[in-house]
């Protein structure tokens, strides 16, 4: 007698023939594929972005891999951006919070316990005086401050994240060049 797969078994067979098809294609043309898809089956096209999990489906799978959406952690993104200062990194975090971390993670302010949390996940060595950080990159125009030890990206640190880093105006040390010397000249001595 055969075997009949589950919901959940045919599920993701349709998603791995579906990565399978559009595998190597471009994104514009993976856009319209799944544009005339959607037409076709009479059904509305998501409108933002959403990670699927399958959490108990993967010791179901056989051996090929699941191609999951991967989402930039704040590691990531420092070792993107390469912040040199405390500041830096603030404002780099306020950014994550506001623009690319999911779910209950995602938010438009942050406080210095937020500093302390990211700056640990990121790898990025901790200031002196954590709750001196937020107000120093306000001070500098990337922050606002909201009240209650709150601040929220500003325009400025916008910039600054997505233009401004990493910065290319990074000082080095400069080389000692050895002076000319003196050509003598070939003039007979007398």
């Amino acid at each position: 007698m055969a075997k009949t797969r589950s919901a959940q078994e045919r599920e993701l067979d349709a998603m791995k023939a579906i990565i399978q098809a559009l595998d190597g294609l471009e994104a514009e043309s993976i856009q319209r594929v799944m544009d005339y898809v959607f037409s076709s089956l009479g059904i509305a096209a998501p409108t933002q972005k959403k990670v699927f999990s399958l959490p108990d489906l993967a010791s179901s799978m056989p051996a090929e891999p699941v191609h999951r959406v991967a989402t930039q952690s704040i590691r990531d993104l420092k070792e993107q951006k390469l912040p040199e200062k405390s500041s830096q990194m603030a404002v780099l975090v306020a950014y994550y919070l506001a623009e690319i971390a999911e779910g209950d993670e995602r938010k438009d302010v942050i406080n210095t316990a937020d500093i302390v949390r990211y700056f640990k996940q990121a790898g990025f060595k901790l200031p002196q005086a954590p709750a001196q950080t937020l107000p120093k990159a306000a001070s500098a125009g990337y922050l606002d401050a909201v009240g209650s030890g709150m601040f929220k990206l500003s325009p400025a640190g916008y910039k600054l994240v997505v233009h401004g880093l990493p910065s290319t105006t990074k000082t080095t040390k400069p080389t000692k060049v050895a002076a000319p010397t003196r050509k003598r000249s070939k003039r007979p001595c007398k």
